[in-house]
């Protein structure tokens, strides 16, 4: 078995990786990340139409758009959707939800608590931790700065 150096296995690694294509691949993942947002601005648009108010009805489209990219996580269709729309899946707050949906059905066959409970939070963790975290940071710099 010979050695393999840096230069070897980055040409190995190019001969196997699948060739992209970005003149295709950025603008469908462009139109698919814009198609989300905006069915989340139509959601928006119809509960403040409905009366409700802005931080009602923007934590109900959020609610919404977590819940549609769970059901479709789960029916494996999310994952379709991906494969053809590559990165405008990511957009924020569908692609979190999918990930840590992803998680827990990985996890499911190891138990509800060691699995799903303990997995789920892998990737939940990190993002509740930074989150507190800049949020009282933040608000410190609020509180003794901004009045």
């Amino acid at each position: 078995m010979k050695n393999i150096t840096p230069e070897i296995y980055s040409e190995m690694s190019k001969k196997a990786s699948p060739k992209s294509n970005t003149k295709v691949n950025v603008p469908v993942a462009f139109l698919t990340g814009g198609l989300i947002c905006s069915i989340g601005a139509i959601l928006l648009h119809i509960f403040k139409s409905g009366g409700m108010a802005e931080t009602t009805a923007s934590a109900w489209t959020s609610v919404i758009l977590v819940g549609i990219s769970s059901v479709l996580t789960g029916f494996g269709k999310y994952e379709k959707i991906a494969k053809h729309a590559g990165a405008g899946t990511l957009v924020p707050i569908t692609g979190f939800s999918n990930a840590i949906t992803s998680s827990a059905i990985e996890a499911k066959s190891e138990g509800f608590v060691l699995g799903v409970g303990a997995k789920i939070f892998t990737l939940a963790g990190p993002v509740i931790l930074y989150g507190c975290t800049a949020s009282v940071i933040y608000g410190l710099i609020y509180y003794f700065f901004g009045g």
